[in-house]
């Protein structure tokens, strides 16, 4: 089912910001390797896919930010499914400069 996935991979890292960028980063790569259409903000990435592939890319970021060596990590996440749902692209593209 087309579906539609706001994350956010909060790293739980006393570290100056670059540092906590980096691990964001890990997390950003896997969605960015999954080759489903994703777009980066300044708090979450959505993406979007069928929901067993969200799913399944949700664990895998979350997984990804540990694997940097963060011992804890909060991820949030927002989903939506259905088959109206409409693009990112479309709901968003009339604000984009």
């Amino acid at each position: 089912m087309k579906s539609a996935l706001a994350i956010q991979c909060l790293p739980i890292l006393d570290a100056p910001r670059e540092e906590v960028y980096k691990t964001v980063d890990a997390a950003i790569q896997v969605i960015i390797d999954s080759g489903l259409p994703y777009q980066v903000g300044p708090f979450e990435t959505t993406v979007e896919g069928e929901l067993s592939q969200l799913l399944a890319l949700a664990q895998r970021a979350h997984e990804a930010v540990l694997a940097t060596g963060v011992k804890t990590v909060i991820t949030y996440m927002k989903l939506a499914s259905g088959e109206e749902l409409g693009s990112s692209d479309e709901k968003t593209k009339k604000y984009q400069s």
